[in-house]
Order: C-alpha cells, then structure tokens, then sequence
C-alpha cells in the first residue's frame, strides 16, 4: 500500500495535474484509492461511459482503438481522464498486460473535487483538452 507521499510524488508526475499546488496534489492523492489486477483485465472499454480515472503504478497495459493497438503504458501513466471530465464515452480500450496495481479517482471524488477545490478545475480541463485526440477535439 502507498503511503500518502508515494501518491502525491506519482500525481505530481501526471501532466493532468502539473499545474496543481502542492496542496490540490495531495488532496488528489486523499481521494485516489490504490486496486490490483490480473493480467488481462479490461479497465477501460472504447465506447462506455467513463466512472473513473487511472495511474499506472506498476505493470502495463496496452490502448486499443477500434481493436487496433494504438500505445503500451507502463508506471506513471494515466488514462481515463477524458471521458471523466468531459461526460463523453471512453476513447479507446485500456488492457493490462502484466499484473499492475493503480490509483484510482473515481468520478463522484473526482467532481466532488472540482467542486471543493475551484481552483483546481481550469488546471485540469486545460490539461485535459491538450490530450484530446484530433477527432474528438
């Protein structure tokens, strides 16, 4: 189990938050819960709606648009943040390909942080916009 400092070193790493202070950091890391899983499980499915926001601790995972690989991520990556902030269906197919453990925001911390911490919202709608892909955007 992370410790709380483990957390907000990870986060401070996700562009997502790098206009963050230190304190929206670990009020981030306050809400992120940490999960386990299996080689092969599907954390995002390409067209569902979007419940939470993901960041790789360990292991990998592979992105699948229309069935196709389009990236393989590794530690400190992250996905989901699209469709959590934007209310729009999940871009693409997130797998793990190795056992992996992650954080977790899940939707309603998510927005009961947007709501709790204003100064928080623009830092990460503009982050979130500059990972639009082209045809969402």
């Amino acid at each position: 189990m992370l410790r709380r400092d483990a957390k907000v070193e990870l986060l401070k790493r996700v562009p997502l938050f790098s206009g963050c202070s230190k304190k929206e950091i670990g009020e981030i890391a306050r809400l992120a819960d940490e999960i386990d899983v299996r080689e092969g499980t599907v954390l995002t499915r390409e067209g569902d709606s979007g419940r939470e926001f993901f960041v790789l601790v360990e292991g990998a995972a592979d992105v699948r648009r229309n069935g196709r690989k389009v990236n393989a991520m590794g530690s400190g990556d992250f996905f989901g943040e699209i469709a959590l902030v934007s209310d729009r269906p999940r871009t693409a197919t997130v797998t793990a390909t190795t056992p992996a453990r992650l954080l977790v925001v899940t939707d309603r911390a998510f927005r009961d942080l947007m709501r709790n911490m204003p100064s928080i919202q623009l830092k990460v709608l503009n982050a979130v916009v500059d990972r639009l892909p082209a045809e969402v955007s």
